[in-house]
């Protein structure tokens, strides 16, 4: 294959559970970014993180007779962040787009998102008017926002959206870290000093259901809660204070109750609220101290973000080089 000169922008994919979606997926990008940044001046990282379909012979056969369409098929799934890691290894972008797979996010905003940082901004996030999600995960979404805002130094009012945009110079701040445990967004916080956002639609999902679970949700909440903070270890200090002193106060009224009124006798109540409050807190504090040992076991045994197991549309040199992560 021919080197190609450096694309104005990389756009970078993560799929699961959307072969049926990728054609169009496809032809929406490339109708909506070839007359803006011109035939080489722009690709799509399509990274298949073995998914329940057969994405990976979609995007092979997609990538066919489009050289701007690129794609990395990975061993295992490994989760959003740690697919878009893969993907941001190997873009070439000045500008570098991550977006969703299945259209909720519109291609068309795209050069938007590209253009603002034309204007002197590191990172820009699409802020959507009307969010297509369920209950639950927009109910999520606000605790997960409530919570950046004081592990991460989130700027008030800032969505953590996926349809983000940002500067090679900040992806290649994210790519120092090589932990196996992704944030996405805690990254890009700590590497950007100027953010910006625009304003756009949230579509419904084109076909098939989200890859993103709860228990999956609730994961990712961890990686941000444990990996940029030790607030909840200071939370767990705090409660182990304010239990053993009310505690202490418990015991206090017990015995000024044996000493005024002898005939009553201490009753079960008082022992048991006593030991569930005392062994909540107990068992509290372990689960956060054991989250933070295993990341830390995980890390020191070079747990990988991800493995390749193969790509289309990459060059001899791109093949050569050994992804520092995998």
């Amino acid at each position: 294959m021919a080197a190609m000169r450096q694309p104005e922008v990389s756009v970078v994919i993560p799929v699961y559970g959307s072969a049926g979606i990728l054609p169009e997926l496809v032809r929406r990008l490339e109708e909506q970014l070839e007359p803006v940044f011109g035939a080489e001046g722009y690709e799509v990282l399509l990274v298949d993180d073995c998914g329940p379909d057969r994405a990976w012979l979609a995007i092979a056969s997609l990538a066919q007779d489009r050289p701007w369409l690129r794609g990395i098929e990975l061993r295992s799934n490994v989760g959003q962040h740690n697919a878009i890691m893969a993907g941001l290894r190997r873009a070439r972008g000045r500008c570098i787009v991550t977006m969703d797979d299945d259209l909720q996010h519109d291609p068309a905003d795209v050069p938007r998102l590209v253009k603002s940082l034309g204007q002197g901004y590191d990172l820009c996030y699409a802020q959507f008017e009307d969010r297509q999600h369920a209950l639950w995960k927009r109910l999520g979404s606000r605790f997960n926002d409530f919570v950046a805002g004081r592990l991460l130094k989130k700027p008030k009012g800032l969505y953590l959206s996926p349809f983000r945009a940002f500067r090679d110079d900040v992806r290649d701040d994210v790519l120092r870290y090589e932990g196996p445990f992704v944030y996405l967004d805690g990254l890009l916080l700590q590497s950007a000093g100027r953010i910006t956002t625009i304003v756009t639609h949230h579509h419904a999902r084109s076909d098939g259901k989200s890859g993103y679970s709860l228990h999956k949700s609730i994961s990712l909440w961890l990686k941000m809660a444990t990996s940029f903070s030790v607030t909840p270890l200071r939370f767990v200090t705090i409660a182990g204070m304010v239990a053993s002193l009310f505690g202490f106060a418990l015991a206090l009224w017990v015995f000024v109750e044996k000493m005024l009124s002898p005939e009553i006798a201490v009753g079960w109540s008082s022992l048991i609220i006593s030991v569930l409050l005392m062994g909540g807190f107990q068992l509290l504090a372990l689960g956060a101290i054991g989250e933070y040992i295993g990341r830390i076991l995980l890390t020191l045994n070079n747990r990988p973000q991800y493995l390749v197991r193969g790509t289309v549309n990459f060059d001899d040199g791109d093949r050569g080089v050994r992804d520092r992560a995998q």
